[in-house]
């Protein structure tokens, strides 16, 4: 799943429900225009905006929900960290004794010993990026499952509160756009704390990942190029 198309597609929801009026019980239909001759036309009115602002990427990942399914992917790729680790480490034993051999080694077990260096660091690269790659494509599917959830919720707080127009300031995801609003109008946490009180899934051990933006299980050790 595209990450950016299931926050599109979450946020048309809300946009569309927000957009239809309610009809008022009680409230007769509209009489028959009469016509435009008989009538004179209404100034326009301007109607005061009140906007609200959200980042729903980080809001899905803020929620309780979202925490722990980036906790269960931290789970679920630390094997293949670990794998990674292992070998960077022994990716720098090798150049450390490559390095320290004496200058009377065979010019032939010295290239003999590069070559394997060098096989070593492009599988490091490969695996890293296989793994990196399958976990951002989870997490971008875990955490779209949850922006399709927040659609509802969003739109109630923005109805509730009275709300006429909703932005998304992911700015970094919209051509550098860049949002100014006055202070008080990002409902994101109102938001997270809203989806928590009505999702049912207790807040995560105190260990789980950081919510702000989700981060590749990368490798923590780089072994050097060798030479």
């Amino acid at each position: 799943m595209n990450r950016n198309v299931a926050f599109a597609s979450a946020l048309a929801a809300v946009f569309t429900a927000a957009a239809s009026p309610a009809q008022v019980p009680g409230t007769p239909a509209p009489a028959a225009s009469a016509p435009a001759a008989a009538a004179a036309p209404a100034p326009p009115q301007a109607i005061p905006a009140k906007i609200a602002i959200i980042e729903y990427e980080q809001v899905a990942a803020a929620t309780n929900e979202g925490q722990r399914s980036l906790q269960e992917l931290q789970a679920k790729y630390q094997p293949r960290k670990t794998q990674l680790d292992a070998l960077a480490a022994e990716i720098d034993t090798l150049q450390k004794q490559l390095q320290a051999a004496p200058a009377t080694m065979p010019e032939d077990e010295r290239a003999t010993r590069a070559r394997a260096i060098d096989v070593k660091q492009k599988q490091y690269q490969r695996d890293g990026e296989d793994a990196t790659n399958a976990y951002n494509a989870d997490v971008q599917e875990a955490i779209g499952k949850v922006a399709q959830k927040l659609g509802p919720v969003v739109m109630k707080y923005v109805q509730q509160n009275g709300y006429t127009m909703l932005l998304d300031n992911n700015g970094q995801q919209q051509g550098g756009l860049t949002l100014m609003w006055a202070p008080g109008t990002d409902i994101s946490k109102e938001v997270v704390d809203a989806y928590n009180a009505t999702s049912g899934v207790a807040a995560p051990a105190p260990s789980a990942p950081s919510a702000t933006r989700p981060q590749p299980a990368a490798p923590a050790t780089r072994p050097r190029t060798s030479k």
